[in-house]
């Protein structure tokens, strides 16, 4: 999983400083969740696969599949 959140960050041009103003935190603390020093709160991973528009599951390494979901029809 860190591996592909640095991925998705390098592949996008976007620095740790960038994504950590987004996620409200430190850049330190999103260089911990890109080293697997710290997990990611659940929050966090959302906001990060809606930023990518992908799945929690690709960021999760649970799918290889970088597609999101499809919006549920209410």
């Amino acid at each position: 999983m860190y591996d592909r959140i640095r991925n998705l960050r390098e592949d996008h041009d976007l620095r740790q400083i960038d994504l950590a103003s987004y996620l409200k935190c430190t850049q330190v603390c999103y260089s911990n969740y890109e080293t697997g020093k710290r997990d990611i709160p659940t929050e966090a991973l959302i906001m990060l696969a809606r930023y990518y528009n992908t799945s929690t599951d690709y960021l999760l390494n649970l799918t290889d599949e970088p597609a999101p979901y499809p919006p549920l029809k209410r």
